[in-house]
């Protein structure tokens, strides 16, 4: 239950909280994945139950929409939905330009998908997740299994003449067999530690032969949602220029998120 959170999973669950009031019956809405994005699907689970909200959610991942179901949120697919209102999620990191690294739970590709066919986009993250200069988290790249090593080579090779401190990528791993993502490929984690020019490294990655996508998402998010571990939640809306700092109460007797472990 919420009240017996600890103090980084209290600030995902305000953040989450707060984000859901951003929905509105009737809307198609791209649903996140990771531990983050978790907590909002259980957050409208708990409205369509309680409230009798009606929306559609667009999941960007196999395992946000088997949760999604789970709490009675009515699933479609982008193609069904053709575009959407608004899509929340969370993000690795972000800056204060609102550019983000994501791609930690592996559904990068689609996630900027549903993304970027949305009206809007709203990140959910706790306080940590804000840095000065992207980069201390890998950035992931999404690539095709056919050639991985060489496209891994290229990748190296051309971080010499990029803007980034590190210029070291491991491929990641599920055990001791490679991740594979939902639509069958592989991801590079980019060791950069610090990312001088976001928008031209995102260029350059994605023109390389093997890259499907890279997990810098650079002009896409419209507002941050940053959690505190003390209930405390800042609204920033990037395209209003706005800042707004409120207080979520606990309820302790709701069992909604009793049994959703990060």
């Amino acid at each position: 239950m919420a009240g017996e959170l600890s103090p980084i999973d209290k600030a995902k669950f305000v953040a989450a909280k707060r984000a859901a009031q951003f929905v509105e019956d009737g809307m198609r809405v791209g649903l996140g994945t990771g531990s983050t994005a978790a907590w909002l699907v259980r957050c409208l689970g708990e409205m369509v139950r309680d409230d009798g909200l009606r929306i559609k959610g667009v999941p960007t991942s196999s395992r946000t929409a088997e949760l999604a179901r789970g709490v009675g949120i009515e699933v479609i697919s982008l193609d069904e939905a053709k575009w959407l209102d608004l899509t929340i999620d969370g993000a690795d990191e972000f800056d204060g330009s609102l550019n983000l690294i994501k791609g930690g739970g592996g559904a990068l590709l689609q996630e900027k998908i549903v993304a970027t066919a949305s009206d809007q986009m709203v990140v959910i993250a706790d306080v940590g997740k804000e840095v000065e200069s992207l980069g201390a988290f890998p950035l992931p790249v999404e690539v095709i299994p056919f050639g991985w090593q060489t496209t891994q080579a290229l990748i190296e090779e051309t971080l010499i003449s990029m803007d980034v401190l590190g210029r070291t990528s491991t491929l990641r791993m599920n055990g001791d067999v490679p991740y594979v993502t939902d639509e069958g490929n592989h991801i590079l984690d980019l060791h950069l530690n610090r990312i001088g020019n976001a928008r031209q490294l995102a260029l350059v990655v994605n023109q390389m032969p093997g890259v499907v996508e890279n997990g810098l998402f650079i002009d896409i998010c419209d507002a941050v949602v940053i959690g505190y571990g003390d209930g405390r939640v800042e609204v920033r809306d990037i395209n209003e220029g706005t800042v707004a700092t409120e207080r979520l109460d606990f309820v302790e007797s709701d069992n909604l998120f009793s049994d959703l472990s990060d």
